[in-house]
């Protein structure tokens, strides 16, 4: 941004003046994407009953007509109920076609719960998926002590007895790849119905989940295009009002909905509430100093520098998951 141009920092600097052009601008690029650059006919997507799924098919529905756009729910043996249902009434007020693809045979095929549950018993050696739900995640309160995240697994029992402890490294390492089998075995199912119908597939994810690397390589991080990869959380806020989503899917709390215990995003990798990680990643990225935000937020300046720690660690550690392959080691 160039500093001629810069406004004063406000919590309201992020909002979108004119939300009605900005969906004109992605649907319109949207149509040239697909039908002119990459040649497909229409576009398919997951929906999950949360929020960003719900914006990308309302964009999809307005670019290419309910009739050019196809919508799969992939619930699995860990996700809750609630999504399967909000997506359905999402896609019916959008008159689009919606399947359901479960995938809980495909992930155990790949022993993805029992990889999982391995390395919970590690920490826990009462745990059992029949007994107790899991989930791992990081405090809040480690965002101010300019250190690596530390994560801890949670364990629930049937009464909603809670035990939590340290995840070694070796062990949150297990964890993580054998639930990545969800998200990659998702793209699957989208590039399989994309390729019967000569459709795209539209991915979902946000600003804060490409640039934070909060997302899978080659699973929800491997779509054709990204509608809303350069909005923040907030603006898709407004992007959904615009849009008159369902309530339900709007006031729904945004979650993982990868592990069997409740578990948010901000519980899970953000360590931040979305109105106030959205603000200060805006200042972070746009060069506003840690002084201006933080009289701004009402925050101390020490801790806006820890969060811009926080952001460049983030960046630097999943750059990897951002790039291409890597294939320039011989010839042209």
């Amino acid at each position: 941004m160039n500093s001629k141009d810069k406004k004063p920092f406000s919590k309201d600097i992020i909002l979108l003046d004119n939300v009605e052009e900005a969906v004109n601008s992605i649907v319109n690029k949207m149509r040239s994407d697909t039908f002119q650059r990459l040649h497909r006919m229409g576009g398919v997507i997951g929906i999950s009953g949360g929020i960003d799924s719900a914006v990308c098919l309302a964009l999809a529905a307005k670019a290419y007509g309910p009739g050019k756009c196809f919508s799969i729910m992939m619930p699995e043996h860990d996700s809750s109920p609630e999504s399967e249902t909000l997506a359905k009434e999402l896609a019916d007020k959008f008159g689009i076609k919606a399947i359901k693809e479960d995938l809980t045979g495909a992930l155990a095929g790949f022993n993805c719960y029992g990889r999982r549950d391995e390395a919970v018993k590690k920490v826990f050696p009462e745990y059992n998926p029949k007994d107790y739900k899991m989930k791992i995640g990081i405090k809040q309160s480690g965002l101010y002590t300019n250190l690596p995240p530390v994560f801890s697994v949670t364990i629930v029992d049937k009464d909603g007895n809670e035990k939590e402890d340290r995840l070694p490294v070796k062990e949150f390492l297990q964890i993580v790849a054998a639930s990545n089998f969800k998200q990659r075995s998702r793209m699957c199912m989208l590039y399989y119905h994309a390729e019967v119908l000569h459709y795209i597939v539209v991915g979902t994810s946000n600003k804060n989940e490409k640039e934070q690397g909060f997302f899978v390589k080659f699973g929800d991080g491997g779509s054709d295009i990204f509608p809303i990869g350069n909005l923040y959380k907030t603006q898709i806020y407004q992007l959904a009002e615009y849009f008159e989503i369902p309530q339900a899917i709007i006031d729904r709390t945004p979650t993982t909905d990868t592990y069997s215990a409740e578990q948010t995003q901000e519980e899970f990798f953000y360590q931040l509430p979305y109105p106030l990680m959205d603000r200060y990643w805006y200042g972070y990225e746009n060069g506003y100093s840690p002084a201006e935000v933080a009289s701004v937020m009402g925050e101390t300046e020490e801790h806006v520098k820890s969060i811009f720690t926080n952001f460049e660690r983030k960046y630097k550690t999943t750059e990897y998951m951002r790039m291409a392959p890597i294939r320039d080691y011989y010839g042209k």
